[in-house]
Order: C-alpha cells, then sequence, then structure tokens
C-alpha cells in the first residue's frame, strides 16, 4: 500500500513538474513572439502617428549619403553591422577611385577589401560589391535594376537593401526595415514579427501607401525617431510627440 502511495506521489510530482515546465516554455514563446496584434488598430494608431512625426522631422531622409543608385547600392551593402556615420566617412574616397561599377569589376578584390576594412565584414562585402558590379555589367547594361524582382537577383542585395534603393534612388514606394524600424514597430504594436521581411508585409497592410509620404517616409521617420528619441536602451519617453499612442510608453522592456 505505501509503495502505491509513494508511486503516485511520485507520478503526481512529475505531472505537476512537467505541467510547470510546459507552462513556463509555452509562456516565454509568447513573449518572444511579442504582442498580440490587431491590425484594425495598428492601422488607426499609424494615421495618428505619421502626421506628427512628419511634422516633427520634415527633413527626414536616409542618412548614406550618395549620387546615383549605383553609389547608393554600394553605401547600403556597407552599412551593414556598420554605422552610417562610417561609411559616409568611407565612401567619399571610395567613389573617387571607383567611379562605378565597371572599376569595382576588375579591381583587385584584395584592393576592394583594404578601401572598405573599416566597415567591418570587409571580405564578404568587397566580393559582394564586386560580383553585383559585374551582374549589373553583364545582364543590367552597367546600370542598378529600378525593379524589386531585378534587385534581388544581384549579389548581398536583400529586400532591406532593394526597398532603399527603390525608394530613394527610383521612388517607387518601400519599407525598409531596419533595426529602428522593428524595433519601434513592436513597441508601437504595429507588428508581432521581428523578422524584417514578414514586419514589411505586415506595415504594408496598415501603412498608407502615399499619403504623408508614403511606404518610403514612413521607414525614414521611424529611423530619425529610433535615433534621436525611442533608442533601444533607454527611450525619451517624457520627449516622445507620440507616446499618447504608444502602448509601450514608459516601459522599457520591449
Amino acid at each position: 500500500m505505501k509503495k502505491t502511495m509513494k508511486t503516485k506521489t511520485a507520478t503526481s510530482t512529475t505531472t505537476k513538474k512537467t505541467a510547470t515546465t510546459t507552462g513556463a516554455k509555452a509562456t516565454a514563446k509568447a513573449k518572444a513572439a511579442g504582442p498580440s496584434v490587431d491590425k484594425e488598430q495598428a492601422r488607426r494608431r499609424v494615421e495618428k502617428i505619421m502626421p506628427i512625426l512628419a511634422k516633427a522631422y520634415p527633413n527626414a531622409t536616409i542618412a548614406l549619403r550618395h549620387e546615383n543608385p549605383f553609389q547608393l547600392l554600394v553605401a547600403t551593402i556597407l552599412s551593414a553591422q556598420c554605422t552610417d556615420v562610417r561609411v559616409n566617412e568611407v565612401t567619399p574616397g571610395l567613389f573617387r577611385k571607383y567611379s562605378g561599377p565597371a572599376d569595382f569589376a576588375r579591381a583587385p578584390l584584395a584592393q576592394i577589401e583594404e578601401d572598405i576594412k573599416s566597415t567591418g565584414f570587409y571580405r564578404n562585402k568587397a566580393k559582394s560589391i564586386q560580383a553585383a558590379s559585374r551582374k549589373i555589367i553583364e545582364e543590367f547594361d552597367g546600370r542598378v535594376p529600378a525593379d524589386m524582382e531585378s534587385l534581388l537577383t544581384l549579389p548581398g542585395v536583400g529586400r532591406k537593401t532593394a526597398n532603399c534603393i527603390l525608394g530613394n534612388a527610383f521612388g517607387v514606394p518601400g519599407i525598409t526595415c531596419d533595426t529602428h524600424v522593428i524595433r519601434l514597430s513592436r513597441r508601437l504594436e504595429l507588428s508581432a514579427h521581428s523578422d524584417p521581411v514578414k514586419l514589411e508585409f505586415d506595415l504594408m497592410e496598415i501603412v498608407p501607401q502615399r499619403k504623408w509620404g508614403g511606404w518610403t517616409m514612413f521607414s525614414h521617420y521611424l529611423i530619425w525617431h529610433g535615433r534621436r528619441v525611442c533608442k533601444a536602451r533607454k527611450p525619451a519617453c517624457d520627449q516622445c510627440p507620440i507616446s499618447a499612442y504608444c502602448p509601450s510608453a514608459f516601459q522599457v522592456d520591449r
């Protein structure tokens, strides 16, 4: 009888531990997934915050300095895991030395690596820049293509880079999901996704394509706001012009 009771007690304890572990995992998974987002509420929130951000940042634009689509392509590739400030320090001399795709295509790879070394991950970046340059010459008559499908065939170009080029070099509306856009979209509960591609498509559903500058300017507004006010570690909610519409205002855990 005692053995039976001990067995039942042990089984009960194991069951409780299993339930607790399962519950903890479920909680952790839910937390990692982020807040549940009501798209209609998110759409209304965007309608409220976009004109405020447009007024707060009337000069919002891309920070990467460039004079043509190819320079923007190179600068955007260099900006991966690197600050825009550093890229802007490197590109003036780089573009004086390499005037276009042909110069990058025929240059020794080791020389390109040396010229962009201070931007980090220079070996992969040099390979991408040279390969993209050669593909632009061979398949696109020496010009950066102006459509998403073609841009995505270029080495080193993903949707983030493609949207950046389309929106800022060709005037084609696109949402660039960089680290600031991802962070602020989560805090504002515009999307539950941190994956840039999933987030991009979520935002495309709730952000007006043309109003207040549309998709491209929405990216600029969030990037500027993220750099100046809604910073990663210590957002200045007391200085934020859209705090009244932010579900995460005065919270630092999102």
